[in-house]
């Protein structure tokens, strides 16, 4: 049996390593064949780009060779997708080469999309990319005091980050001595401050106790990086001295080109992961249009539900499991306390207060990443 993994991300790698070591013997007899493809030839640790950005981490410390990190019954090769031929049961690839599947994994994962929104790129700092991040560490180092504006675009991916920014904007000004200095205010677009209720309900009295301010049904319409004015379309001005935008994501562009899916996002099954009308087609990660976070833990729990039902179709010639929505979340809420958001599609999640050995836990997380990749975790 052809397995063929398709992007490089936590959730094809987590899947691949978790898939490699389930299939080894079938692997070494060469009853299947497990290739992954993937755009680049190194794998970025995403979260840290926040670190970036508030000068916690350098840009280095992101990065592991891919093919380091892979189970040695994995074939790789870095050559990206040039189109999905799924009738025929073929990828074909930037360098020419076509290969031919029994069962797919389509983990591509999401890009931003900040030139979509008029002025944004050229007056808005976003902390997405390596060099955003950048760009964000050195602008916020400049900073001297005004007033700093934070809006959210949709859909995006990390849907806690928005919050964590704001919390990490409060301690960053408050440890440079300059917070009484700089204006707070965060523009979402619905009419509360989170997309899940829960989160919202506890983050506006830690907004509060902060200073932070807040308003709500705020959708970007365009950016006028000259007179640093954000629109809204809702007919809302904001005047800003530094503005940092949550931007809009969309899927990968060969998934929009291949036409496989709304915006990107490919219609999938919320609990068996396929692609909706083939099931020899799998789905994980942001790929998924799935009614979740598009989050690496979500990303982590449905590589081992692929994973383990690929390899059971591979041993007994049917799946066992279903995907039930699970996602955990770390949450930074300020002052080296965090809690965290557990949740799937039946239960919501229910927010603790916020205390330092979570934070401790989540700090230590982010030096497992490395293991959890490899799907040891």
């Amino acid at each position: 049996m052809r397995i063929l993994v398709v992007g490089g991300g936590t959730a094809g790698t987590i899947l691949a390593n978790n898939l490699a070591r389930r299939l080894a013997a079938e692997t070494r007899s060469g009853k299947v064949k497990l290739t992954m493809l993937s755009a680049s030839d190194r794998h970025m640790y995403q979260p840290g780009l926040l670190y970036v950005a508030f000068g916690q981490m350098t840009p280095d410390q992101l990065y592991r060779d891919q093919a380091g990190l892979l189970e040695p019954n994995i074939e790789f090769h870095v050559d990206p997708v040039r189109q999905f031929v799924l009738d025929r049961k073929q990828v074909k690839t930037e360098s020419g080469k076509t290969y031919e599947y029994d069962l797919l994994v389509i983990a591509t994962g999401s890009r931003i999309v900040p030139e979509e929104t008029p002025g944004l790129v050229e007056g808005a700092e976003t902390f997405y990319t390596e060099a955003g991040a950048v760009r964000m560490f050195r602008r916020l180092r400049e900073f001297q005091g005004g007033r700093v504006a934070v809006a959210v675009g949709v859909p995006h991916k990390c849907p806690i980050a928005p919050v964590e920014v704001m919390f990490s904007l409060h301690d960053y000004f408050k440890s440079r001595g300059i917070r009484d200095k700089v204006s707070l205010k965060y523009y979402y677009p619905i009419n509360r401050i989170h997309t899940i209720e829960n989160v919202a309900k506890w983050a506006k009295p830690e907004f509060d106790r902060l200073g932070i301010e807040y308003e709500t049904l705020f959708n970007i319409r365009e950016v006028d990086p000259v007179n640093r004015i954000l629109k809204s379309e809702e007919g809302i001005d904001v005047e800003y001295d530094l503005l940092i935008v949550i931007p809009a994501h969309r899927g990968m562009e060969v998934i929009e080109r291949d036409k496989l899916g709304d915006g990107g996002w490919i219609p999938t099954d919320r609990n068996k992961l396929t692609m909706n009308g083939r099931d020899d087609v799998y789905v994980l990660g942001d790929t998924a249009n799935l009614p979740v976070s598009k989050t690496g833990s979500a990303a982590h729990f449905q590589a081992e539900v692929i994973a383990e039902n690929i390899a059971s179709i591979v041993k007994i010639g049917a799946p066992v499991r279903d995907y039930d929505g699970k996602i955990y979340c770390f949450i930074e809420a300020g002052h080296d306390r965090a809690t965290y958001a557990m949740f799937n599609y039946m239960n919501p999640p229910d927010l603790k207060p916020p205390n330092k050995p979570m934070h401790w836990f989540k700090v230590a997380y982010n030096q497992m990443y490395w293991t959890s990749v490899r799907g040891l975790l």
